[in-house]
């Protein structure tokens, strides 16, 4: 007889069984295990009230002139950086950002680091306030700090490093991140020290010709297979079991598009799935970007992915419109949607041709319609607008209707931007009126207006009244596990599927572990 696991018996339960019995079921049997818990939470739904998309609660907007725990004191060693990406891991009951390769955009020494903070959440609303800071940590490798600047040597990585998705490994409690660089994951102990790298698949490498080149640019540059440029593997997710690892590329390969000097990016992306154990790439999945055209348009792509469970996944996608230091503030398309790899082919060996697939090559199925529209609520710091890098993530602790907090949050770029001379400028924001000014870096003076395409405008001298840098931005919605399609979040212990093939092999295990417990107790 096949093995079920409790999702499975959910309608079996549903039909068998009436609402008093259930709970005559939880008091009877079930008062000192977790197993009641679940049982009733999946049959009942816990008595969470029926959403159809989670529901946006309040968001807090993180001030751009914040300084992090490093003891830097300017944009350049210091300033925090926001959201690249978010994690919270249930452990630990921790919260960690993960800030990018700096405020230089890869031409300027930053030593890169992620941010340990806390929040305080109300259980009952899932409102969000006071962020804090409470730890800065760096990621080192032989004792020298991985830096933000471009591979000095286009075939060697170096300390090179562009940290953008984060996920704790539930066994170990260490971190992994992914870099946009190699395209590389990473594994680092608690305190930043690095302890492996996963291997990287030959065909995200990024090449000219034969020749490996980390710097090479695409068409009508050098660049002739692998990842694009600063569109590496921008999301990392983690099963809950902590057995694989998912990386996905922000763009397809540069192989994956199509040809030649009228270059144009896929319609697809691709998907890795690592063994973490061995840190092995085990298969490759296809992804389908939004859009109607043969390419993405306006920068589309991913900038996180989060596991729901062992299959199933939440993916913002996102364009490069919005609330932004030098930016389009026009058509801001921020989305969350759900995909499931069940069934997915492994394209490993497959390249795509821009907007189609191979016959017979199935991609991972996404939801129909987002589950959630980032873009949909906006704070009065940001004029009323979306920011335009939406690019964390993160199932938080459950509320007391047994919900959960979802958190968002975005990369900011340190207020900061810069010319093609690699000059840097501050960014500041009008909340009153959305506009926009570049000044010189530290100093408000020799200001000019940013346009609301993203150009500059007319030189107007001195900062005016009113302005403040451009902020880092958190979202908070609460979203119940139906929302989700249930949701089974990352176990220290990592226990396997519950075997079970009614209500009563549930009985029988809960007794089992009760007269368990009492032994272990006596």
């Amino acid at each position: 007889m096949p093995m079920h696991t409790l999702q499975d018996i959910q309608p079996r339960i549903l039909k068998r069984f009436q609402q008093p019995i259930l709970k005559r079921f939880q008091q009877r049997f079930c008062k000192s295990t977790k197993l009641a818990t679940l049982v009733v939470a999946i049959s009942l739904g816990a008595g969470l009230p029926s959403q159809a998309a989670p529901q946006y609660i309040n968001g807090l907007a993180i001030p751009g002139n914040l300084l992090d725990l490093s003891g830097g004191t300017s944009v350049n060693n210091g300033r925090f950086g926001s959201f690249s990406d978010l994690y919270y891991d249930p452990s630990h009951k921790q919260w960690w950002g993960l800030s990018d390769r700096g405020p230089g955009g890869g031409s300027l020494s930053y030593n890169t680091r992620m941010q340990r903070f806390s929040l305080d959440i109300d259980k009952t609303t899932g409102t969000i306030s006071t962020f804090k800071i409470e730890e800065t940590l760096f990621f080192r490798q032989s004792g020298l700090n991985l830096n933000g600047m471009t591979p000095t040597l286009p075939s060697n990585l170096g300390l090179a490093f562009d940290p953008e998705g984060l996920v704790v490994l539930p066994r170990t409690g260490t971190f992994l991140v992914s870099d946009e660089y190699g395209p590389s994951v990473y594994e680092f102990a608690r305190d930043g020290s690095f302890i492996r790298a996963f291997a990287v698949p030959a065909n995200v490498l990024p090449k000219a010709g034969s020749a490996v080149d980390y710097n090479a640019t695409p068409p009508p540059g050098n660049l002739t297979s692998g990842r694009e440029g600063n569109r590496g593997l921008e999301g990392l997710a983690v099963s809950p079991d902590g057995r694989f690892a998912y990386a996905m590329l922000q763009n397809g390969t540069i192989t994956d598009g199509t040809a030649g000097a009228s270059f144009q990016r896929s319609m697809y992306t691709r998907i890795l799935q690592y063994d973490t154990t061995t840190g092995n790439v085990v298969a490759q999945y296809a992804y389908r970007l939004d859009g109607a055209g043969a390419a993405p348009s306006q920068g589309r792509g991913i900038s996180a992915i989060v596991a729901l469970d062992d299959t199933r996944f939440m993916v913002i996608e996102r364009n490069n419109r919005g609330m932004g230091v030098n930016s389009d503030l026009n058509a801001a398309d921020k989305k969350v949607y759900i995909i499931d790899i069940t069934g997915a082919t492994d394209v490993s060996a497959i390249n795509f041709n821009g907007s189609t697939l191979p016959g017979g090559v199935i991609p991972v199925s996404k939801s129909a319609s987002p589950l959630l529209n980032l873009a949909a609520n906006t704070l009065s710091e940001l004029a009323g607008r979306s920011p335009e890098k939406w690019e964390g993530l993160s199932v938080g602790p459950q509320l007391s209707d047994g919900s959960y907090l979802l958190l968002a949050g975005t990369d900011n770029d340190y207020s900061v931007t810069q010319n093609g001379s690699n000059t840097q400028y501050d960014v500041y924001l009008d909340p009153a009126t959305g506009q926009r000014v570049q000044c010189d870096l530290d100093s408000p003076t020799n200001c000019s207006l940013i346009t609301t395409t993203g150009g500059l405008g007319a030189l107007i001298g001195n900062l005016p009244s009113g302005y403040t840098l451009i902020p880092g931005v958190l979202h908070a919605y609460r979203v119940s596990p139906q929302d989700l399609g249930g949701y089974k979040a990352p176990s220290q212990t990592a226990p396997g599927p519950l075997p079970l093939l009614g209500i009563g092999a549930a009985l029988g295990w809960s007794r089992r572990l009760r007269r368990r417990r009492m032994g272990q107790m006596g």
